[in-house]
């Protein structure tokens, strides 16, 4: 028996990468790129066998405001992609919320902070 992934329990909602290029309005190559520059993260879960992004890191037509340099911020910090997610989607009642809730409300500078003392 496969054991549950614990990003499932986490994130309600994924897409494929040419399910997250539909939504940007783009191509696979454009959503490769962001996924080489660090952008954004797709990661394989126990429910699927090709890589995947979780919606909530999507806007309409881009990826949303304050992502790629929160992600700097945690690779920075020693995160990789699975716990940087763990840590984008984990609430945080100082917030309040979640990160990436924060991150869509446009509170990047709060997020960043908390992901840049992580470091510390």
């Amino acid at each position: 028996m496969t054991r549950p992934d614990p990003l499932e329990s986490l994130i309600d909602d994924w897409c494929t990468l040419s399910q997250a290029a539909y939504r940007l309005g783009t191509n696979g190559g454009r959503i490769k790129r962001l996924l080489r520059d660090g952008d954004l993260i797709a990661v394989r879960t126990a429910a699927s066998g090709e890589p995947r992004v979780p919606t909530l890191m999507l806007g309409d037509d881009r990826v949303v405001k304050g992502l790629p340099g929160t992600l700097t911020l945690l690779r920075d910090a020693g995160f990789e992609d699975r716990e940087a997610l763990t840590w984008l989607f984990t609430p945080d009642a100082t917030l309040p919320g979640r990160p990436i809730d924060a991150l869509r409300r446009d509170s990047g500078t709060e997020v960043r902070r908390r992901a840049q003392a992580l470091a510390f």
